[in-house]
């Protein structure tokens, strides 16, 4: 029996020929995804690609925020659908990249969430495999005005698993949510986006959900290329929103004390061959039997 695919997609005065991009990169795979584009912007948008027969196009009717958006898509089709692309509208990929994602996570039943090797469009790698943040690993990410040096230079490497080459499969606790592949029945365990978060940190929340529920998995096999404009460096809103987002994401999870974030970010180190930092004591198993801790935190 063949998979039951979905996506969705959630644009806010989104260029038409990125939106175009994206549908035409997805409707050129053999999967036969449904795919739906939820608007949430002040102006309906009228595109022939929208009213393509595999493109499901919902007006949101105001600014719902990412994470509000992409549970509209995943609330239609959480019982209907075995897997569900979470994407970006500056998203795109060759032909095959998508159903290598899907040979891949169909094969392990363990996989709740994979997410490809994420590139600029110059082929550069972008670095979105990381542990889930602490207060100061956010602050130096965002405000490091000059080129990091020594110990924050060694800390954001670290953050950001950089050691790792990027060059294999990894079980990480933070994928970014540009591109996001969840089996959805993890979804229907764990929940949809916490929409207290209008924009950014709810890909940290989900991901670290899925982390604790199964595998959440970096696949190097796959490509996908991000024309990323890193909006909340430019833009005063952005980053206010962005602030907002990291309050509510350590409120909800702690800001100095995290438990399950030590953890999660010590077995991810190990196994990843990676020494913890000073102060973090060594575990006897770089597997530390998984599956039994996620059924403790849960």
């Amino acid at each position: 029996m063949m998979s039951r695919i979905t996506a969705s997609v959630v644009i806010y005065n989104t260029a038409q020929d990125q939106l175009a991009r994206l549908l035409a990169c997805i409707q050129r795979s053999s999967l036969g995804l449904q795919t739906y584009v939820i608007d949430n912007s002040p102006h309906p948008v009228d595109m022939p690609c929208l009213h393509q027969p595999e493109t499901t196009y919902i007006r949101a009717g105001k600014n719902l925020g990412y994470g509000a958006g992409h549970n509209i898509a995943l609330r239609k089709t959480l019982d209907s659908s075995d897997f569900h692309f979470v994407l970006n509208p500056d998203i795109y990929f060759e032909p095959g990249e998508l159903e290598k994602m899907i040979r891949f996570i169909e094969n392990d039943s363990d996989i709740g969430q994979l997410m490809p090797k994420i590139v600029y469009p110059d082929g550069s790698l972008q670095y979105l495999c990381k542990l889930l943040p602490t207060p100061a690993d956010l602050m130096l990410r965002r405000f490091a005005s000059v080129p990091l040096r020594g110990l924050g230079r060694a800390s954001m490497d670290r953050f950001e698993l950089r050691h790792s080459s990027y060059n294999q499969v990894m079980d990480v606790p933070y994928l970014s949510g540009c591109f996001m592949l969840f089996r959805t029945s993890v979804l229907r365990r764990i929940g949809l986006f916490d929409e207290r978060f209008f924009m950014y940190l709810e890909d940290v929340d989900l991901s670290r959900r899925a982390h604790a529920e199964s595998r959440t998995v970096f696949y190097p096999a796959a490509t996908v290329v991000h024309d990323h404009a890193r909006e909340s460096y430019k833009n005063g809103r952005a980053l206010w929103t962005h602030i907002r987002s990291a309050i509510a994401y350590f409120n909800k999870w702690g800001w100095i004390y995290d438990s399950q974030r030590s953890r999660m970010n010590r077995e991810t180190l190990l196994r990843l061959q990676t020494p913890p930092e000073k102060g973090e004591p060594k575990l006897l198993s770089a597997n530390l039997e998984m599956k039994n801790n996620r059924t403790t935190d849960a």
